[in-house]
């Protein structure tokens, strides 16, 4: 039986309660999977690592549990230097307890995930230019044309409905269907606001399917997926018309980043954790035109000496 947890257990966002953050590295991770509707609980269990006899001697708290993806996160923005004793645990904790799933996320990653949505010094990261090309045009569509084929074997005879998360996947989303051209298929589109504002961050459909997609097969399609949570709320948003099924497709995986597991049961390619641009995806609305996939220069901010 786990001893009880070291502080009060935190809810996620269907619940109420007053959770007290030990740092403010897990407030600001906490308000993302609540903008995200991504139910959570802060600490709620502990894992036994070292006994003396019969006593327990050390144990290791992860952060946080994401009940619906069964999945533990551990964050340290301590230095690099200074994260020797939390891969320790972690190790002791996976080798004794090896069906259970827990991730630690390192500064670099939580600073970067923070960024993304408006937190953090990267939200203010200076952005130089084009980098590098990561996939070619040739490379792209050759890619799409073997979705394209996959997606007709998949429903063929059927009439499916395509439905684009948009800015990200119009690009792609055309490319696709004239490359299904084979389906009989519908199109529409699905927009969401990624920001709110204050204590009160939550998803907002902007722009709703006019498609009546119920008893229907649903195709969203994403020009790139990283940490997952933008899709959840958007596929319980889909699911809620009762279509008869939906899948995903999306052109770039940026699996690395994963925090909410998607079922992508279509995905182009898989990409590093590179800031990228071209084909649909953008910075400050440009480079959408691009027609290859290309990583950016991305300096960041110099951190601020601590006293």
């Amino acid at each position: 039986m786990a001893p009880k947890p070291r502080r009060k257990s935190g809810q996620g966002p269907d619940e109420t309660g007053d959770v007290s953050f030990m740092h403010p590295s897990e407030q600001e991770f906490a308000k993302m999977l609540d903008y995200y509707k991504v139910p959570y609980l802060y600490e709620p269990r502990s894992f036994p690592l070292r006994w003396e006899g019969n006593r327990v001697v050390e144990m290791f708290s992860p952060d946080f549990y994401l009940p619906e993806q069964d999945q533990y996160f551990e964050l340290t923005t301590m230095k690099q230097s200074l994260v020797t004793q939390k891969n320790r645990k972690l190790r002791q904790a996976k080798e004794l307890y090896p069906d259970v799933n827990i991730q630690l996320l390192y500064r670099r990653d939580y600073v970067r995930l923070l960024g993304k949505y408006g937190y953090g010094p990267l939200s203010d990261a200076e952005v130089k230019g084009l980098d590098r090309v990561l996939f070619t045009e040739e490379q792209i569509q050759a890619r799409v044309g073997e979705l394209a084929r996959r997606i007709k074997q998949d429903y063929a005879g059927q009439s499916p409905i395509f439905v684009g998360v948009l800015r990200g996947a119009f690009v792609f989303m055309a490319d696709l269907i004239r490359k299904a051209s084979d389906l009989s298929i519908e199109t529409d589109f699905i927009s969401v606001s990624r920001y709110g504002g204050g204590q009160d961050r939550h998803v907002e459909v902007m722009r709703d399917i006019d498609v009546d997609v119920a008893g229907r097969h649903v195709i969203l399609v994403e020009g790139i997926v990283d940490t997952g949570m933008s899709l959840r709320p958007i596929m319980q948003h889909v699911l809620a018309k009762r279509p008869a099924s939906v899948e995903m497709c999306a052109m770039f995986d940026k699996r690395a980043r994963r925090v909410v597991d998607v079922p992508l049961r279509y995905a182009g390619f898989e990409i590093p954790d590179e800031f990228v641009v071209g084909y649909g995806l953008d910075y400050d609305e440009r480079y959408r035109n691009l027609p290859y996939l290309s990583s950016m220069q991305v300096v960041e901010p110099k951190p601020v000496p601590q006293r």
